[in-house]
């Protein structure tokens, strides 16, 4: 089944904040917040009578507030930091709240992909609880390539029925992954979250941008097959 990808309504108001809200358009905040919700699910209706039944939110922002300087950052500008994550998964829930009833929702969540660096560093800790167990999507794609993400104990709040998908897989180098260090890692997080809602992917695009990142074309392809060979092994 085709996949749509789209950013997340949080994305819209992330790096500006809401200092970058015009108040002369929005006195009222909460208008702004109920006008971004509203054009997002007429989007999300409009594809679903286009025949998408596979949409994922790409967003950083649920990634990027688990770390302290991020977070620090949002303060400045006159966010409140502490409860942002609070924020933007109330607006998602509200765009995504009329999908029609088989179009299934991911969210894929990273901490940066720019021509193979990063912008933010932490586990999923600090949001994890209202994450997994308030957004209402159907599945997770989580970063978790390197020791910058964190572990897997915040994937303990994951509801039965939600699919996580381990992003394992690097995209920001050729180097290719043990496929024994990935199954024991697969196991590793298999103690917090039932293995039948466990899945394998990269951890981010191979490009996200137009530059790309530091990988050949060649190196894409054998971490893919890589990807298919482990899915197989573990899940048959």
């Amino acid at each position: 089944m085709p996949k749509l990808t789209i950013p997340s309504p949080s994305m819209v108001h992330y790096r500006g904040g809401t200092a970058a809200i015009d108040r002369g358009v929005y006195p009222d905040i909460e208008e702004f917040w109920a006008d971004l919700s509203a054009a997002y699910a007429a989007e999300i209706t409009a594809l679903g009578e286009l025949g998408c039944r596979y949409l994922q939110l790409d967003d950083t922002s649920l990634a990027y507030l688990n770390d302290p300087a991020q977070r620090a950052e949002l303060a400045a500008k006159g966010d409140d930091a502490d409860a942002q994550h609070i924020r933007y998964i109330r607006q998602i829930n509200a765009a995504i709240a009329g999908r029609p009833e088989d179009m299934r929702v991911t969210t894929h969540m990273c901490r940066g992909n720019f021509r193979s660096s990063w912008a933010a560093e932490g586990g999923y800790d600090f949001v994890a609880e209202a994450l997994f167990g308030e957004l209402d999507v159907d599945g997770f794609f989580c970063e978790f390539d390197d020791e910058r993400s964190g572990g897997f104990t915040p994937l303990r709040f994951v509801p039965p029925g939600k699919q996580v998908v381990l992003g394992l897989v690097t995209t920001k180098t050729g180097e290719l992954e043990d496929p024994d260090d990935l199954k024991r890692r697969i196991d590793e997080a298999s103690k917090y979250v039932p293995l039948d809602q466990l899945c394998l992917s990269p951890q981010c695009g191979f490009s996200s941008t137009v530059e790309g990142n530091a990988i050949t074309v060649e190196e894409q392809v054998a971490k893919l097959r890589l990807i298919v060979d482990v899915a197989q092994d573990v899940w048959g």
